[in-house]
């Protein structure tokens, strides 16, 4: 069912927002409010993927009745209350009729309809989220994937909403439901995804992250249109992805983890749905960084090597090098010294091959400067701190200038290696510097970095050199 066809079975009244589940969620913000919907989930056996964004559907009244699943865990989280108590409309006002097929999205005329999107316990789910190089390994993320293709508020919303970026498509046009959307629209998202990216490099993600859901909202607004022409309808697909990818990794530098879990499973089906594997590599390389970082190794390497699979016949060899780089993480995350090295290796030696027409053009990032120091990364996360303060040091003098978010990175991998490795008056002057570009750089995960580095030279605070950087660390606010 396409969305033109849902479109037409949409109530006429706009939706009203549920004041009562607002007022339940408190002073927790809409993440913390879904973790402790999942957390809730989980002690009752259910298994659902809430996130922000769900709460934010939830609240704005898009959602007018919750599957059973979530229902169970409502109830659950608030006994004694009701779904009306919960400001709900009763499931006999939503049940078999097209309403909720305009609701639910186009997955509703599927069997099983007691079950709609989000449930996953014992129904058939065309985007399910079983881990595809772990089919053992079930993720939380489902109606995040087929939320990828739901229906939405139509071009009109996309329109508006492509705006903090200084974006905006023709919202006359699209409010005309007969024009086809075409290159000018696709070629908007396409420019989002570049501004974001810029700003990043220049910036950092902590103050993008919140200002980057509402073009990635559009972009998908326009893919539910289903108003595309065949070729700017491939484009859109790899925009749209493309974006969630974008916004995935701002939530990732900014610690929101399962934030950036959902947006990189979402551009995950993207790719597969629209069968774009340089999408679908790309999804699975920003999976696999973010593996690591959350701690979990071994899922890490998986992800790497599925990307690494998926990329071979691109013929991008700057792709696969980061892709091995990415699977290095992994292995020195497992303390697997001989993996590390072996893929470290592989990565040196497709890099060498250089440039090719063939490289994404996401991947401006990668040169010199980010091989060192991904590579530092791999040797810390080992305990060789010798070794990877030299290719932390490479990489800071490498780095172009333009990447001010890098050279900020770069800077304080080589101050933690320096501090762990026993030389705290270097460590402080490199601190230093990162404190400086601070003032420039929004970073969380720069941040976290520097706060260990502080922990570490904490006992040779009365060195001249270390107790500047430690009183000057000490004044800096901290992101929120």
């Amino acid at each position: 069912m396409t969305s033109s066809e849902l479109d037409s079975t949409q109530p006429s009244r706009p939706s009203r927002p549920n004041l009562a589940f607002r007022q339940l969620r408190g002073r927790r913000s809409p993440a913390e409010f879904a973790a402790a919907v999942r957390r809730a989930a989980r002690e009752i056996g259910e298994r659902v993927s809430c996130d922000a964004r769900y709460v934010g559907r939830v609240e704005a009244g898009e959602i007018r009745c919750p599957n059973y699943a979530y229902e169970r865990v409502f109830l659950h989280m608030f006994p004694g209350r009701t779904l009306t108590d919960l400001g709900f409309a009763p499931r006999s006002s939503v049940r078999g009729r097209r309403t909720r097929e305009a609701e639910d999205g186009p997955l509703a005329h599927l069997p099983s309809p007691a079950r709609a999107a989000g449930e996953t316990r014992g129904v058939y789910e065309p985007y399910d989220t079983q881990d595809p190089y772990d089919p053992h390994e079930k993720t939380e993320e489902s109606d995040v994937l087929r939320r990828a293709f739901m229906t939405g508020g139509g071009a009109t919303v996309a329109a508006a909403s492509l705006s903090p970026f200084g974006l905006a498509l023709d919202a006359t046009a699209a409010q005309r439901p007969a024009r086809r959307l075409g290159t000018s629209e696709v070629e908007v998202v396409e420019e989002a995804v570049r501004r974001i990216r810029l700003l990043d490099d220049r910036h950092g993600a902590d103050g993008l992250y919140r200002r980057a859901a509402a073009p990635l909202r559009a972009a998908y607004e326009l893919l539910d249109a289903g108003t595309t022409r065949h070729a700017a309808g491939e484009r859109l697909h790899s925009g749209a992805g493309e974006l969630a990818i974008s916004v995935g990794w701002l939530a990732h530098d900014s610690g929101r983890f399962d934030d950036a879990r959902s947006h990189y499973a979402e551009a995950l089906a993207t790719a597969r749905m629209a069968g774009d594997p340089a999408l679908e590599a790309h999804a699975f390389c920003n999976m696999s960084f973010l593996a690591r970082d959350a701690g979990r190794p071994r899922e890490a390497v998986r992800a790497a090597q599925a990307a690494q699979r998926v990329a071979r016949p691109l013929g991008s060899a700057r792709l696969l090098s980061l892709l091995a780089l990415r699977e290095a993480g992994g292995w020195a995350g497992l303390a697997d010294r001989t993996g590390c090295a072996q893929a470290l290796a592989r990565a040196q030696a497709l890099f060498d091959r250089g440039r090719s027409d063939a490289d994404p053009e996401w991947m401006s990032f990668y040169g010199e400067a980010e091989l060192e120091g991904l590579e530092a990364q791999c040797w810390s996360t080992l305990g060789d701190w010798h070794r990877a303060a030299r290719h932390a040091g490479r990489a800071a003098h490498l780095q172009d200038p333009h990447f001010t978010r890098n050279t900020a990175l770069y800077t304080a991998e080589l101050a933690d290696d320096l501090a762990r490795g026993g030389h705290p008056d270097e460590a402080a002057a490199a601190g230093l510097r990162v404190l400086e570009l601070l003032s420039e750089v929004q970073s969380s995960r720069i941040q976290t970095m520097l706060a260990g580095t502080a922990r570490v030279l904490l006992p040779h605070r009365r060195a001249s050199g270390v107790s500047a950087f430690l009183e000057k660390h000490a004044s800096v606010p901290r992101a929120v």
